[in-house]
């Protein structure tokens, strides 16, 4: 996917959306265009998305107190719609927090991997999305991880929240190596049939994880932390083009060169091919 990605040019006879339709990819990313926020809100935004690894537990009273105790006059009903934007929810359920899409066309799967031991590679893959920010904008990133390896099969960047871009992915890393198990959240993408037909379909069971439970997806919640701090929050992305190019560099760090003390000092290529 990451090769395709580089055919893609300027061309005096093919747009780059007829580009992006010969070689099946998705054009989110290509058509960018800033989502019309303010530059106060885009910075609360990231003061936010940097405060949520570290207190995860933390809603929208939490989150309004926070930042006004750092002199930002902010109300309850703006911080709400802001964590609503960057798809961010407290792991402790409350009144406020965001719910999972509801109806016929979503369904929740019970969580299957309490007590199970993680053992082989393609046992299970997990996969979640995290806010990016852009210089006057933002993304969403989603990724599929193998929980045994740590290795990132796939990832995709898109400027909504619809289903269109956890589908591409999975796709991908089915690509790779089919799953016994995918492990998600409960969020819309996830519960819509589009998504759970598609995997469950596939001959692999979905898991979801437990209502306000982030720690059921730990390992994928691990890879946001470390490419946050090693990656997002060092850089400054123009634009959706060069938030790809930068987000696939580290990626390809992370997969083939950065070590883990939990692998035994191997990377996530290594395991994988082991």
């Amino acid at each position: 996917m990451a090769y395709l990605r580089t055919l893609i040019k300027p061309h005096p006879t093919l747009s780059i959306q007829r580009q992006c339709e010969l070689l099946g990819l998705s054009r989110s990313v290509f058509y960018y265009t800033p989502v019309g926020e303010t530059n106060q809100n885009l910075h609360y935004m990231k003061l936010m998305d940097k405060q949520y690894l570290d207190t995860p537990f933390f809603g929208v009273g939490q989150f309004t107190d926070w930042l006004r105790a750092k002199g930002h006059v902010v109300n309850p009903k703006r911080v709400r719609r802001l964590l609503r934007l960057m798809g961010l929810s407290a792991i402790c359920p409350g009144p406020h927090t965001s719910k999972p899409g509801t109806g016929e066309a979503h369904k929740v799967y019970p969580y299957l991997l309490r007590e199970l031991t993680i053992n082989q590679v393609g046992q299970v893959y997990g996969t979640d999305i995290t806010y990016i920010p852009l210089e006057g904008g933002f993304l969403y990133l989603t990724a599929f991880i193998d929980w045994f390896s740590r290795y990132i099969l796939s990832w995709e960047l898109s400027n909504s929240l619809d289903t269109t871009f956890c589908l591409l992915a999975f796709e991908q890393a089915c690509a790779v190596r089919k799953p016994q198990i995918v492990n998600t959240d409960q969020g819309a993408q996830y519960t819509s049939l589009a998504f759970s037909e598609r995997v469950v379909g596939a001959g692999i069971a979905l898991s979801m994880d437990g209502k306000g439970r982030a720690i059921d997806n730990v390992f994928t919640e691990r890879l946001w932390r470390s490419l946050k701090y090693e990656e997002v929050y060092l850089k400054s992305y123009r634009d959706g083009q060069d938030a790809w190019q930068q987000l696939d560099r580290y990626i390809r760090w992370y997969n083939e060169e950065r070590t883990h003390s939990s692998l035994g000092g191997l990377t996530p290529k290594r395991v994988l091919e082991m």
